[in-house]
Order: structure tokens, then C-alpha cells, then sequence
């Protein structure tokens, strides 16, 4: 069998390259073994629980709510930071076109049953705050918050950004759960929503 012409062009051409032979160097190897003995003997010797005094003091349960102790009041900051702030931002001014702002909404400085009401039910469609049309979607906390818990974010939010609505008390809120015990679906914008004045 005779050999190919070979081209000009493929004389040029190098060799496609090739995984070499070559054992991996033993330092590369130290460094590899000495990082994974550290990191076994450090979970293994890592304390679980850490004492809460390294941290501001709060544990879990208080954290999600779920431990009260006596004559402790429900802090509405917290639970804003942990349920609101992604949608309506630290500073309460929403996301333009997307999410409404809180700071000087008529709706946070309204009437208080009527905040209640969109908290405890969310509100789904077309709503305007200072002006501007927002269609979107609010979810429901009834299940999730109780009557303490929604009434401290409500009075939270009316105390914050410059709004100046009154503080919301937890049998404001029981009363407008108990007037909306039916309803199952969110508010249709602000058309089926009570009126804020």
C-alpha cells in the first residue's frame, strides 16, 4: 500500500495533542491529602451547637415564630425582612412598574382595615398606589402569620418611610379575618378591595 502525498500544508500542521503518561507530582498530592485531613478532622471536632451568645441571642423558634415568650412583643421589622423585603425593598419604594412601594402609599396609610385586609388575603390584578398602575400579584399570609404577627408588620409599615397611619392592633386584624373567613381567593385588584379613605 503506497503512502499518501502529504501536502505543503499539512507538513505545517502540528500533532493533535495528547494526555500524557505523567504521574501527578507528589506536592500537588501533599497539599491534596493535608486539605481533606483538614477538613474531616474539622467537622469532626466542630462543635454543633454553638452557643447563642456568639450571635445576637435569638434562636431558631424565635426567628420563624414560633416561641413566644411571656409579655414579648412580635417584632414587625423582622418579619418585614423575612417576608416583604424581597418584593417591596428595605426602603419601602418597591420595584418600578413590578412591585408598588409602602413609603407613602395611600393604601399602608388608609384605613387599617382595609391594609389588614390585603395582607391577610393578597390581592391578584390591576392596583394603583400614588398614581401608578401595578398589575401583579400579592400572596395571602393568613395561613402563615397570626393576628400578633400581621398586626406588628402593619404597624411597622405605617410607622416607617415617612408614612404616619396608626399602629395596628392584633383585634383589628382577628376582626377582619373573621369578617373574610370565606374568602378563598386574593383580592381582584383594587376594584374588589375596600375602600382605603
Amino acid at each position: 500500500m503506497k503512502n499518501p502525498d502529504i501536502l505543503p500544508q499539512q507538513r505545517r500542521e502540528r500533532p493533535d495533542p495528547t494526555e500524557a503518561s505523567n504521574p501527578v507530582p507528589w506536592p500537588v498530592l501533599a497539599m491534596v491529602a493535608l486539605l481533606m485531613t483538614f477538613g474531616i478532622v474539622y467537622i469532626v471536632f466542630e462543635p454543633i451547637n454553638i452557643p447563642s451568645e456568639w450571635g445576637d441571642g435569638r434562636e431558631v423558634a424565635e426567628l420563624s415564630g414560633e416561641k413566644k415568650q411571656a409579655g414579648a412583643k412580635v417584632d414587625g421589622a423582622a418579619i418585614y425582612a423575612s417576608l416583604c423585603v424581597a418584593c417591596h425593598q428595605a426602603t419601602g419604594q418597591g420595584l418600578p412598574g413590578v412591585f408598588p412601594p409602602l413609603a407613602g402609599s395611600e393604601w399602608v396609610n388608609g384605613r387599617e382595615t382595609t391594609v389588614a385586609s390585603i395582607v391577610l388575603h393578597g390581592v391578584s390584578g390591576s392596583i394603583q398606589v400614588k398614581g401608578t398602575t401595578y398589575n401583579g400579584a400579592m400572596p395571602a399570609f393568613k395561613d402563615q402569620l397570626d393576628d400578633a404577627q400581621i398586626a406588628a408588620v402593619l404597624t411597622h409599615l405605617r410607622s416607617q418611610w415617612g408614612n404616619t397611619g396608626a399602629a395596628v392592633s392584633p383585634e383589628t386584624v382577628a376582626k377582619v379575618r373573621e369578617e373574610l373567613k370565606e374568602r378563598t381567593t386574593p383580592f381582584a385588584g383594587d376594584k374588589e378591595l375596600p375602600s382605603y379613605e
